[in-house]
């Protein structure tokens, strides 16, 4: 009883609330009060008990940047709009910081509130991903490293496990009691903690991985442990280059939705999701659901944004596909990207064989001299020129067929934002485009993400846009 009073006085100070965006002094304090209880122990042995009413689950998501308003929470609103369906309920969600001691105090206010804890972020390589030895310490369950899942991330570097650093290869120890989520599209495992009553999920924090694990092997992983349902019968549809409220405003002017067709979108920069479901999956669930496929792809507006129809295939495993239907092979130079665009797509699936190469640099003149290009042929180039001529020395280099040099940050004139000069060199010609820098902090994924939407619309058969 004493613990729901906590509880109820947390949440009348404004702590409980869905999001929390506080540091800890207050917490911390709610956490002493309730520390008399003790910490679950992993000697219990009381088996689950059957449920007649939803599965309560509580929600910590971990990340300095999110509290330091860089980034928003996106996790909460993606793990309770897929799990409600399934019939688990959110009893609330935290957001900490990335030190142990305020992870641990989480999850002691976490525990006490559901039967199911998921934990988001602080998994990966660097020394501030602290998530694993929190919970370590939280529960008491070792973690070891997994043979199989090693050589996964062996296999992802195409390199010997001996030959892995260190940094990497703590992603894939796992727990003793329990197990873990298998992550095709990073390189953190997703960790479960098996205690009698109690179960604590860690979920890596990039939303592109996140996202695919909890679909692919959370909610199954949940259906066997809680007897939760299964999924009903779910369309999505990927979509690049248009606005969620863009793509809402379309569907909503062209269709009328059947009212048992629940829908719902989430967006990551310029790629948004839009999924719908119907409560069962049957054979006329999945029919309807296809008929409702092909009258979104008879709005224009949508059919020349949409990439995929499925939450597995990124925008990168597109464009990777539709170089194979080619027979071609990539080859990427980049100077105000950073790396990003290669970075994605040596990530997607099919990558080997259809990435010829790769050039990045701070500048120009490294990249001139790395390919080469020739002094008496540079001297005197416009700019526009000198792209071009990265990206014949990069084809004949690599023997791609396609190449997209992204140059340097232009800077804001005559009343034009500051830009980024692409070109894209094939059989067809020389392509140049000026893309406006936007997304803020997050410019270069923006970037990016446009880089590889262009190179999609000139890959595809038919007209190029």
């Amino acid at each position: 009883m004493l613990p729901n009073v906590i509880y109820r006085l947390a949440r009348n100070l404004g702590l409980a609330r869905n999001k929390i965006g506080l540091r800890w002094p207050v917490i911390r304090l709610a956490a002493a009060l309730v520390a008399p209880w003790g910490s679950l122990s992993a000697g219990e042995t009381s088996a689950p008990s059957q449920r007649s009413r939803p599965v309560d689950y509580f929600i910590v998501v971990t990340g300095s940047e999110i509290l330091e308003g860089a980034y928003a929470d996106s996790h909460t609103h993606f793990l309770a709009r897929t799990l409600r369906p399934l019939g688990l309920h959110c009893a609330g969600s935290l957001t900490v910081d990335d030190r142990v001691p305020d992870i641990v105090a989480a999850l002691s206010f976490a525990v006490r509130r559901a039967s199911l804890v998921i934990v988001t972020g602080g998994l990966g390589p660097t020394d501030n991903d602290v998530t694993r030895e929190a919970l370590v310490q939280f529960t008491g369950i070792a973690v070891r490293e997994d043979a199989t899942a090693l050589a996964e991330l062996a296999r992802r570097f195409q390199m010997p496990p001996e030959q892995l650093r260190p940094n990497l290869r703590r992603q894939v120890r796992v727990p003793e009691r329990g197990g873990y989520l298998k992550n095709p599209n990073g390189t953190a495992v997703g960790m479960v903690f098996e205690m009698p009553e109690r179960v604590i999920v860690a979920l890596p924090g990039p939303p592109r991985e996140l996202q695919p694990m909890v679909q692919s092997e959370l909610v199954e992983y949940l259906s066997r442990r809680f007897g939760t349902r299964m999924p009903g019968a779910a369309l999505t549809l990927r979509f690049v280059g248009l606005g969620q409220s863009q793509i809402d405003h379309a569907l909503k002017q062209h269709l009328t939705l059947p009212p048992d067709v629940a829908t719902s979108s989430q967006f990551d920069g310029l790629r948004v999701d839009f999924t719908f479901t119907l409560p069962e999956d049957t054979p006329t669930a999945r029919h309807h659901l296809e008929g409702l496929k092909t009258e979104i792809l008879a709005i224009a507006e949508l059919r020349d944004c949409l990439y995929a129809d499925d939450p597995a295939t990124t925008l990168e495993d597109h464009v990777l596909g539709l170089l194979e239907r080619r027979g071609a092979k990539l080859a990427v130079v980049e100077l105000a990207s950073g790396g990003r665009v290669a970075a994605g797509l040596l990530e997607a699936r099919g990558a080997s064989g259809r990435v010829a190469g790769i050039a990045a640099a701070g500048d120009e003149e490294p990249l001139r001299r790395l390919l080469p290009v020739a002094d008496e042929v540079w001297s005197g180039a416009p700019a526009g020129k000198r792209l071009e001529l990265l990206g014949t020395a990069a084809a004949k280099a690599t023997g791609a067929s396609f190449v997209a040099v992204v140059g340097p940050v232009l800077p804001p004139h005559d009343g034009y934002p500051a830009q980024v000069e692409i070109v894209f060199c094939d059989s067809e010609g020389n392509r140049h485009l000026r893309l406006p820098l936007r997304g803020g902090q997050n410019w270069r994924s923006y970037l990016a993400t446009e880089v590889l939407d262009q190179l999609r619309r000139r890959l595809r058969p038919g007209p190029k846009s």
